[in-house]
């Protein structure tokens, strides 16, 4: 009678669950899908703007075209937007970036040497100024020599007066023949992060108001 209740208990003991804790084990596949799904949280959006050069007016470019050193010279993007360069005589450059002048140079001299290699570099970006006038320490004209937001256009300009409205800031940009107004507050722009942001990229010929 002992034996059979014995018998019967640990057959009991055998069959019940355990009561400890239950551990989850990750699955090969569950392993390595977590990392992946962790890096992809942490990715930023990308809200950076490519900004593609293009040449303008007042432009001068260096034209090397290998082995070619009567084809490599300097050159000044005039006024009306073209280029001279020896065999092809002129060339539209302005609206286009160096690599495309660059493959319109190769283009046309293919016909008077063979499998022309050209390069084109910017030496110096004279067309790309903005204005600031107004209530700032240093109106008049300023370079860009890099790309400029507005709040950095402010500091190139020295700062602001005593008497500037920084309330009503006016950027005047010419787009396709037509003038363009953007409304600049400084205060909304460094202050009220919940608004639409304001500091805007500064593109050449902008004139900045500050009243």
């Amino acid at each position: 009678m002992h034996r059979k209740l014995l018998l019967a208990i640990m057959i009991l003991f055998v069959t019940l669950p355990s009561c400890g804790p239950t551990v989850h084990k990750d699955t090969p596949s569950e392993i390595l899908k977590k990392p992946m799904e962790q890096e992809e949280e942490k990715s930023p959006s990308q809200t950076s703007e490519s900004i593609r050069y293009q040449i303008s007016s007042g432009d001068l470019l260096e034209i090397v075209t290998w082995k070619e050193p009567d084809l490599t010279k300097e050159v000044m993007v005039r006024i009306d937007g073209m280029i001279t360069f020896p065999l092809i005589g002129d060339i539209k450059a302005r609206g286009l970036t160096p690599m495309e002048i660059k493959d319109a140079i190769q283009a046309l001299l293919q016909d008077y040497i063979k499998d022309p290699l050209v390069t084109v570099t910017v030496k110096n970006a004279g067309s790309q100024h903005f204005y600031i006038i107004g209530e700032v320490a240093n109106t008049g004209v300023h370079p860009m020599t890099k790309p400029l937001t507005i709040l950095q256009a402010f500091a190139l300009a020295g700062g602001f007066t005593e008497w500037a409205n920084k309330k009503e800031i006016l950027l005047i940009r010419h787009e396709n023949g037509k003038e363009k107004i953007i409304d600049i507050n400084y205060y909304d722009l460094i202050h009220k992060k919940g608004l639409p942001r304001q500091n805007v990229w500064i593109e050449s010929n902008d004139i900045i108001v500050v009243p």
